[in-house]
């Protein structure tokens, strides 16, 4: 089938997702209980890092639905909430960067300074915006050097509308959302029933019958991993499902936003044999892995290999194509890039903003055994047919 065929039934549900003035998936999802093709868990998990945002931008229902037909395990998202506590798809606690509120002149006087993450940020904030408000807002690329064509066609989504994108989907596809900022987002926002931005969160999940251990019959219909940087909003929501979580774990200088703990801190064996109570893995930046100087990677260190030893699986982010982000050591080949991080330093997971190229990747290395093609299928009757001779 020619490329551009291919691409028809994506480029008509992204016609379908301007000329309607409602939302593209319906909620509920219409299509929860129908039985699809399972989730793949024999090698490592392809992770859409906000969607398919090397081509769409980020965190909208395009980049979602090109990351699905582009073979993501996972779809990813960060939780954020609105001034009057909905739940949003948006990565930064401000609009400034990926939307046009700048150029609002209705908004024009939301600009605030606020403490996040023991910084002073000045911006338009989200949590000064109503779901409706944000909703007129139009989304943007983050890069200048990606595709800037689909810069003003998208709008923010919220939660519910995300997790309708997955349960959507022809097949089973896995939810990676984030609890975000959960700091700065409980000292802003504020719900009239007293619960708190991560019970809200919970809440959602369960709402749409996300529950569950990792690799319970209930977590393989409906695959979801919780992530956090904050370690009480995982412990306090260990309380609320059993879904299996994730600690993420930022560059060396960055302290956790609620303990105040450093990178060398919640790396240490006590500390993974603590949280391994609560979650079932880390989320490193990768340069914390395996170090860079002068863009060249150095000796990785013993943080897989001691994360493998606490039972705790190992998704890095962020995997990007761009030189901009390859290290010299990978000759601007992001193949190499991921050879190296799966066969060689063994992750389990990769959050990737280029959710094709990893998977054609993976159907090149590790094919599905059920895909196996027939000359694969030959090979290896071949190989039984000699070994039985030599008997």
């Amino acid at each position: 089938m020619s490329p551009s065929v291919c691409h028809i039934p994506f480029l008509l549900l992204l016609l379908l997702h301007v000329v309607i003035a409602r939302p593209l998936f319906p909620l509920p999802s219409k299509n929860s209980n129908e039985q699809k093709k399972p989730i793949q868990t024999f090698r490592p998990y392809n992770i859409a890092h906000r969607g398919s945002n090397g081509e769409i931008p980020e965190e909208t229902t395009a980049a979602y639905l090109r990351a699905i037909e582009e073979g993501a395990d996972f779809i990813e998202t960060d939780i954020l909430a609105s001034k009057d506590g909905a739940l949003i798809c948006f990565h930064d606690v401000t609009l400034d960067e990926m939307t046009d509120v700048s150029s609002r002149k209705e908004f024009a006087n939301r600009r605030r300074t606020y403490e996040v993450e023991w910084l002073n940020v000045t911006g338009w904030f989200v949590v000064d915006f109503t779901l409706e408000e944000l909703k007129t807002l139009k989304v943007k690329q983050r890069y200048a050097f990606r595709d800037q064509q689909y810069n003003g066609k998208y709008s923010i989504i919220t939660f519910e509308e995300f997790i309708s994108i997955a349960l959507d989907a022809s097949r089973t596809v896995g939810i990676y959302p984030e609890i975000k900022d959960p700091v700065h987002i409980n000292k802003h926002v504020k719900w009239a029933d007293g619960k708190t931005f991560e019970d809200k969160f919970v809440d959602t999940l369960l709402k749409y019958r996300y529950r569950g251990q990792y690799m319970s019959e209930n977590w393989l219909k409906q695959p979801l991993f919780i992530q956090s940087f904050a370690p009480t909003s995982l412990v306090h929501v260990s309380k609320l499902t059993e879904s299996p979580k994730i600690f993420l774990i930022d560059d060396f200088t960055i302290r956790t936003q609620d303990t105040n703990q450093s990178f060398w801190e919640i790396t240490s064996d006590d500390y993974l044999a603590y949280i391994s109570n609560y979650v079932v893995g880390l989320g490193p930046w990768k340069d914390t892995i395996v170090p860079v100087v002068n863009n060249y990677l150095m000796t990785p260190s013993d943080l897989v290999a001691r994360a493998h030893a606490h039972n705790l699986q190992v998704h890095p982010y962020t995997y990007r194509n761009e030189n901009q982000f390859l290290h010299f050591n990978f000759h601007q080949d992001p193949y190499a890039e991921y050879d190296f991080w799966i066969n060689t330093v063994g992750v389990d997971g990769l959050f990737t903003d280029f959710t094709g190229s990893v998977h054609q990747y993976q159907e090149l290395i590790s094919p599905h055994p059920k895909d196996a093609t027939a000359n694969n299928l030959l090979v290896k009757i071949a190989q039984m047919i000699a070994a039985y001779e030599g008997l």
